[in-house]
């Protein structure tokens, strides 16, 4: 087995491999899994013109955050890794099943800290509230995303890079925590078997994160394992009917407006206290400190 695990792979099979698990799950999982829940909220009469707007605001962020995400992707991100991986890492890992496993447990072990960070600082949680402001969870929330959040992980990736792990791998692990937790979007799937609600992340923990109840605030920022929640004190399961959205709530469907809304609220707030430090804390406390 541990040769097996050792046993040095061609890049043109581990994309392919990713290529599979990532990329087509769009077609073979998330975009039925989307047609059934539409079905759902008909047969429930929760599909109304708010819903399907709220949705496709969900794609157009999406799409704005790709294009952020391709420039910083190709121009930005990879130059830097690369650079890393190059001049300060450790001896470069060679490719094979224990590396690419490894490097993805380091990539949810660093999703846990990232996620937590976006919420707990004020920069962060401009940026991230985006994703949590749709009174609605179902497929096309996974797709909701803010204009900086192609930036905040590429701080708890360069220590994975500068272990060794080919920055290409990286990029990929990271994209394949994402599509994880894409598939937990969903009210469809109720809680699991107990041995896998208590490693993994299940829809019934994502539920939880998305919930605007105030129990559940701060709770269940894993990605593929719960257990990061558990160690660390944030986790918090699924007890009362979760209500999504956020403290706030942001009542528009507009993409343009949900897109840049948490942003405007926090260029508002650093306007409304004054000197320099307070404005410079407004960035890095939790989003909801105010100086005495």
């Amino acid at each position: 087995m541990i040769e097996f695990l050792s046993e040095k792979l061609d890049w043109i099979d581990v994309n392919y491999w990713f290529y599979i698990f990532n990329d087509l799950s769009l077609i073979y999982i998330i975009l039925p899994f989307f047609v059934i829940e539409l079905i759902r909220y008909a047969w429930q009469k929760r599909l109304n013109k708010e819903l399907i707007f709220d949705s496709i605001a969900n794609i157009i962020t999406f799409g704005a955050f790709f294009l952020i995400e391709i420039i910083l992707g190709l121009l930005a991100i990879t130059k830097v890794y690369y650079w890393l991986y190059n001049n300060f890492s450790l001896p470069h890992l060679e490719l094979n099943w224990i590396t690419i496993i490894s490097c993805i447990l380091l990539a949810d072990f660093a999703y846990y800290w990232e996620h937590r960070t976006m919420h707990r600082i004020g920069i962060g949680w401009a940026t991230h509230t985006v994703h949590h402001s749709s009174p609605h969870f179902n497929m096309s929330v996974a797709y909701r995303f803010g204009p900086l959040d192609a930036i905040m992980p590429i701080v708890f990736s360069l220590p994975i890079v500068m272990l060794g792990f080919d920055p290409i791998l990286v990029l990929l692990s990271e994209v394949f925590v994402q599509v994880f937790q894409t598939l937990l979007h969903t009210e469809i799937i109720g809680k699991l078997t107990k041995p896998i609600e208590f490693i993994f992340n299940t829809p019934s923990h994502h539920r939880v994160h998305h919930g605007s109840n105030k129990q559940y605030w701060d709770k269940n920022y894993a990605g593929i394992l719960i257990i990061w929640d558990r160690i660390f004190g944030t986790f918090e399961p699924e007890v009362e009917t979760v209500k999504y959205g956020i403290s706030e709530p942001l009542n528009s469907t507009n993409p343009i407006k949900v897109f840049f809304h948490g942003i405007t609220r926090l260029s508002k707030k650093m306007k409304s206290v004054h000197g320099f430090k307070n404005k410079f804390l407004v960035l890095i406390k939790p989003p909801d400190w105010l100086p005495k």
